[in-house]
């Protein structure tokens, strides 16, 4: 999981790793780090031929990131529903979207939506991890 510039710069890390804890999830890396635009554009490769992608990087290196590496049974089926829709305004109520997400884009976290996604995420954000 991410924790979003948008979350970041309105002190909001505590308040998310607390929900994702009191889900079930086990914290098991934390890291925190401005992307730049190479690893931003690494990380989010898969939307690289989108028109929103030079934003999407722009807004990801706009400010410090939380990554977290969590664990949990079926996790990241969990996570998703805890995360919520992409956009908050369709997010579910009580998800971390629909609480915290301001925009679209500006949605306060991101999670990994398959196994495959978070092995790349994961390498591409925790480079020292393998």
């Amino acid at each position: 999981m991410l924790i979003k510039p948008d979350a970041t710069e309105r002190n909001l890390t505590g308040k998310i790793l607390s929900i994702v804890e009191e889900n079930g999830f086990k914290i098991v890396k934390i890291k925190s780090m401005k992307m730049t635009k190479k690893i931003a554009k690494e990380f989010y490769a898969i939307h690289r031929r989108k028109e929103f992608f030079k934003h999407l990087v722009d807004y990801m290196c706009s400010g410090l990131t939380v990554g977290v590496i969590l664990e949990r049974k079926n996790g990241i089926e969990r996570l998703r529903e805890l995360v919520g829709a992409t956009d908050p305004k369709e997010a579910s109520k009580n998800t971390i979207r629909h609480i915290f997400g301001q925009t679209f884009r500006r949605n306060s976290v991101h999670a990994s939506d398959s196994k495959k996604s978070f092995l790349y995420e994961k390498r591409v954000f925790f480079k020292e991890i393998k």
